[in-house]
């Protein structure tokens, strides 16, 4: 996927991006950080064609995704929202189903195919026991993984994710973030997120987007983003950077 020179606004007076362009690498982990406001889930939209840019455009496997119909693009790309809403009463194994809707037509239902992408997804995300439960009898992190299964339904080579462990414990982080990297290396999903724990952009991703006020101000391998100069300049905050043997690269706020 290209991001070509994108600049994007919701009301037609402030730019939110600004001449914003990127590669995302196929089968990487890519993740989107930055300060509040900063433009991380307006670009993320951009990339799913939930927003239109007002000038530039996004490519995917060469082509524009204005010119995708949305059962094309709905092949080749899913979403997880930051905010998901199901009727409460719906089973885990129906709301999964819903990812298989872009494969369906009159003419060819393809039954077998369907069940068969639910099963894999409900045994990816550790769903299979839970199949038969309604969306109220889960936890946080347990819906989390619910919407992750139905979009891994949809059988797409693209995953995307806006701030996926909002609202969750740290227990629930991780086990969210494990699983994605899971996908990823196992099973060859493109990832791209957004998320706002810079020590989880540095542990989960192959790739980071550093934004600041709607542009791309760093753009590359975690070791060579995440510097306690870099941290000062889009965050304002004084940071140590530490290496691990164990936990690998972390950083340690000192405050403002």
């Amino acid at each position: 996927m290209e991001i070509k020179e994108v600049t994007f606004s919701y009301d037609k007076k402030t730019d939110h991006l600004k001449a914003v362009s990127s590669l995302i690498e196929i089968g990487k982990v890519t993740t989107i950080i930055g300060p509040n406001g900063c433009g991380k889930s307006t670009l993320l939209g951009v990339m799913s064609h939930n927003n239109v840019p007002r000038i530039g455009k996004v490519l995917l496997d060469g082509k524009s995704l204005n010119s995708y119909k949305p059962k094309e693009l709905a092949k080749k790309l899913a979403v997880v929202h930051q905010h998901n809403e199901a009727p409460s009463d719906l089973t885990v194994e129906k709301l999964v189903s819903f990812g298989r809707m872009p494969h369906k037509s009159m003419f060819n239902p393809s039954a077998d195919e369907d069940e068969a992408a639910i099963e894999q997804a409900l045994s990816r995300t550790n769903l299979l026991t839970k199949r038969k439960l309604t969306i109220d009898q889960l936890s946080g992190g347990e819906r989390q993984r619910v919407w992750i299964a139905m979009s891994l339904a949809q059988s797409t080579p693209f995953l995307f994710l806006d701030e996926p462990t909002t609202y969750l414990d740290i227990y629930y982080q991780f086990e969210l973030l494990d699983l994605i990297k899971t996908l990823n290396a196992e099973y060859g999903l493109t990832i791209v997120m957004v998320l706002h724990d810079i020590n989880q952009a540095l542990r989960y991703s192959d790739r980071i987007i550093v934004m600041k006020s709607g542009e791309i101000a760093m753009n590359g391998l975690p070791q060579d983003v995440i510097t306690e100069a870099t941290i000062k300049q889009i965050y304002g905050v004084d940071v140590i950077i530490k290496q691990d043997q164990a936990a690998g690269l972390y950083m340690v706020p000192l405050g403002i």
